[in-house]
């Protein structure tokens, strides 16, 4: 969650070239390291005995030491986030060789980058000392993004090794929920007082030997650390030596409480274009701050974590994860989607005999049942992304069904209309064009209906609307649309 903003340039063409092609430099000196050792390998299994135990050890001991370090210097030269994309990047065997080649004292770093599938394999090939060495190199607010994934052993010893004042920072970070502000938040603010000249705030700068990252601005609080306002440090630079910081320092255009949601934080983060903000607690007294590379990895990792939920993955997978461990994550939704095609089949079941007189039927029903679930995506899709920005509430619930549904109208009128003519060209009946018309104009009904009904439901019983709701809104779809269509055919076209 430490990620700085030159982690970001990763997200930039350029700069996801550079990762790229870093990744293929390791590869190939990986491959070209395991061709040696088997060309090594193959040399000491044909030599004589003498040579077999001197001359071919030495020509692969130096080998070998020459290849690491080739890949030592190249690792070193990569910035953390760009060792965290290789880890990512290679199978298991391959990123745990890699990572005995990381220098002891970025191994923190790097943790915080890597995903959590991944830094679970990380961690789990590291001893306790290791462990504790690493999490001392990071900050309390980075150690306690960590704790999650760490032995309590580890976190016994990591607690004990830090001074007071961050083993209570650390106390602080460790009590808030993931969703929260408090767990965004980090210790590095600058504070000073109102009554001091601008002059003595740049002697107290001087004495650091670089400013916290994502600085814009100081603190200005009380003696009882309350916050009373912030000075930029653009109007600090400009401003005249002998100038209070009373004079010129400015309200904070958010004061942001350590309780209350991430989502909301990153939501004023877009809308002013912050930086950075003060976090304060329930008395005004200021604890902390949030910085905008926090925010930046928060909302990708929550767009990533709804990107998975709509697919009914349950967490993040690791690409090269086990087999069983693949199978722990992605068998729930499976099993209930293997259930709602039965009743699906069970649906078309019903109709055999439809069917079998009708046969145009069973080429049509997929148009119908296709378009529908494809209507209910776009509807939930919609209303997911106005929760996650706090657009929609269950009070909007009436509305959104009455707008959805009037699309969704429109849109079977008219692409029914069209599914109607290319039936009635294509079969040469008049009716048949019709069923396509009504089927798909009250399967599309269905789909709005549903796709506003699900997120709103989760959200009534406060579940995540994105988890599992494009595998409902295909489900429901599928079966209703095969109901409708079938069912008005056997209706008006089967006598």
């Amino acid at each position: 969650m430490s990620e700085t903003v030159e982690a970001k340039e990763i997200e930039r063409p350029e700069a996801r070239e550079r990762v790229q092609d870093a990744l293929a430099e390791v590869s190939a000196l990986l491959r070209k390291h395991r061709l040696v050792e088997g060309l090594v390998h193959e040399q000491l299994e044909h030599a004589p005995l003498g040579d077999h135990m001197g001359r071919g050890e030495l020509i692969e001991s130096l080998v070998t030491k020459q290849n690491r370090a080739q890949l030592t210097r190249k690792l070193d030269r990569l910035h953390p986030a760009d060792i965290a994309y290789i880890l990512e990047a290679l199978p298991l065997d391959e990123r745990l060789y890699i990572w005995d080649m990381v220098r002891a004292g970025r191994d923190g770093e790097i943790l915080l980058e890597v995903s959590d599938a991944v830094r679970e394999s990380l961690i789990s090939s590291m001893d306790t000392e290791e462990l504790v060495a690493a999490a001392e190199t990071l900050d309390a607010e980075e150690i306690a993004d960590l704790a999650p994934d760490l032995p309590q052993e580890v976190m016994d010893d990591v607690f004990s090794g830090l001074p007071l004042e961050e083993r209570e920072q650390l106390r602080a970070a460790m009590s808030f929920e993931d969703d929260m502000v408090g767990a965004l938040m980090d210790f590095e603010d600058l504070q000073v007082r109102p009554d001091v000249t601008l002059e003595v705030v740049l002697r107290y700068l001087r004495r650091f030997d670089e400013l916290p990252s994502q600085t814009d601005q100081l603190f200005v609080v009380d003696r009882d650390e309350k916050l009373l306002g912030i000075l930029p440090v653009n109007r600090l630079i400009v401003s005249e030596p002998d100038t209070l910081v009373a004079s010129v320092m400015q309200p904070p255009v958010v004061k942001l409480m350590q309780h209350e949601k991430a989502g909301d934080a990153a939501s004023a983060f877009e809308r002013y274009d912050l930086v950075s903000a003060p976090v304060v607690d329930t008395n005004d007294k200021l604890v902390g701050r949030v910085t905008v590379d926090e925010i930046l990895d928060f909302v990708r990792e929550r767009g990533e974590e709804e990107m998975l939920a709509q697919a009914g993955l349950r967490e993040e997978e690791d690409v090269f994860a086990s087999v069983w461990k693949s199978f722990q994550n992605r068998w729930s939704w499976l099993a209930i989607n293997l259930v709602t095609a039965f009743i699906a089949s069970r649906v078309i079941g019903a109709f055999e005999g439809s069917i079998a007189k009708l046969v145009a039927l069973a080429a049509l029903m997929p148009i119908v049942a296709g378009i529908g679930g494809n209507s209910g995506n776009q509807t939930i899709t919609m209303i997911v992304r106005a929760v996650a920005l706090g657009q929609v509430t269950r009070e909007h619930a009436r509305k959104l069904f009455r707008k959805e549904i009037i699309v969704a109208a429109i849109n079977g009128v008219v692409w029914g209309g069209v599914m109607g003519v290319v039936a009635t060209l294509l079969y040469k009946d008049v009716m048949l064009g019709l069923v396509m018309v009504l089927a798909m104009t009250l399967n599309l009904m269905l789909a709005a209906l549903m796709g506003v009904l699900i997120p709103m439901t989760l959200l009534r019983f406060e579940r995540d609307p994105a988890v599992g709701s494009s595998v409902l809104i295909t489900a429901v779809t599928d079966s209703g649309g095969f109901f409708i269509f079938l069912g008005l055919a056997t209706l008006i076209l089967i006598r």
